[in-house]
């Protein structure tokens, strides 16, 4: 499991050095560099996954577009180069990208692996020196494989295209292929510690339920369109109903569902990367979903969520406080204006009561401050 990300002059960062957790959960204003921190796991994974023997990070692809080289390299103290280092359980990992600025790829000019270091390489695959196992490969398989779902999800749709597995074997950043994900794989079993009690363990009876829990009574189904690669989704939050196109229900039901799916098609050790699982969800149901977040980490998937919420940050306070994970299996970084005296990162720390030791200014305050404004008002 990934327990530190280093970042040198990468985006806004002049010099990061990010503890990781089994659920770690990145917060802070916007554009303080809470999204450049999963970017960077994500470069590495397009490149791995559509680019095998590629001696370069490839900026553009299908999970993420950066555009060129200055557009990633921190302006304020880089040139040409920026770095990234990945702590793996006992395996550290260090690569240096280089190239003009207007380029949209950049060459890996150094990587280091354990002890090992390699200037220039010529061959790699993965972005790694080759080898067919050990701790490096599985990091790198890990890399191919993780989950990417960003802030602006796609909405409610007639019809979804079904997609070959190797094509699209996880839902996508968008959830673009999160219907196609949950047809194709709808008999499988999900993991033991994620199975929800009293209904089969496969993946589409398991995502309803998972879906019940935050929207009672609702319910799914999914039909493959005849002579078609497609599929549509029917949704419904009564049982008193029939089932109706998902633009008919609300907006929370079809930007939470990819997550979901995408939790309960996670296999152990599995990265998954969350933005902003909150959108369009009420308060109530936020703080469920920070819940259901500590209970994927929980089943053995590393799970690394940027939020706005403090709802999903009291969620998982709740399943700290109630034993379902422990305060040390939760890192917690509030990140902040670079042009501040003090570190860029604040990193407060939970007990097992979900009790955290700090809260500096800006850290999910808002409430507080506007019943403070108001308290003082009516004196």
């Amino acid at each position: 499991m990934l327990s530190r990300l280093d970042l040198d002059t990468f985006k806004c960062f002049a010099r990061l050095r990010l503890p990781l957790a089994p659920l770690t959960l990145l917060s802070g204003s916007n554009a303080s560099g809470k999204s450049s921190v999963l970017q960077s796991l994500v470069l590495l994974h397009q490149t791995m996954r559509n680019h095998e023997w590629s001696t370069r990070l490839m900026l553009n692809g299908a999970a993420i577009h950066m555009g060129t080289v200055s557009d990633v390299v921190d302006k304020v103290n880089g040139r040409r180069t920026f770095e990234i280092g990945l702590t793996d359980g006992d395996l550290a990992c260090r690569w240096t990208f280089g190239g003009d600025r207007a380029e949209m790829s950049m060459a890996v000019e150094r990587v280091v692996v354990g002890a090992a270091t390699e200037e220039g390489p010529s061959v790699l695959r993965y972005l790694l020196p080759p080898e067919p196992e050990g701790p490096a490969a599985s990091l790198a398989n890990r890399l191919r494989g993780l989950t990417y779902i960003t802030a602006e999800r796609v909405g409610p749709r007639d019809v979804y295209t079904l997609e070959d597995r190797q094509a699209a074997p996880v839902v996508g950043p968008v959830g673009e292929h999160a219907v196609s994900v949950l047809h194709l794989g709808r008999d499988e079993h999900v993991l033991d510690k994620l199975a929800l009690p009293n209904v089969p363990t496969t993946r589409l009876h398991q995502v309803e339920e998972r879906m019940r829990t935050i929207f009672p009574r609702c319910a799914l189904t999914v039909q493959q369109v005849p002579q078609m690669n497609a599929v549509t989704l029917g949704l419904r939050t009564s049982d008193a109903t029939d089932f109706h196109r998902p633009i008919h229900v609300g907006f929370g039901l079809t930007q939470l569902l990819p997550i979901v799916i995408a939790a309960l098609s996670a296999a152990e050790e599995d990265i998954l990367l969350i933005e902003n699982p909150e959108v369009h969800l009420h308060p109530a149901g936020q703080a469920l979903v920070g819940q259901f977040l500590a209970d994927v980490s929980h089943a053995g998937i590393q799970v690394i969520v940027e939020t706005h919420s403090d709802h999903v940050l009291n969620g998982i306070r709740r399943s700290v406080k109630a034993g379902r994970l422990t305060a040390d299996q939760v890192a917690i970084h509030f990140f902040r204006d670079r042009d501040m005296e003090e570190s860029q990162v604040l990193s407060p720390s939970m007990d097992n009561a979900g009790g955290i030791d700090s809260w500096p200014e800006g850290f999910f305050d808002q409430f507080d401050k506007d019943m403070n404004y108001f308290a003082g008002w009516a004196k």
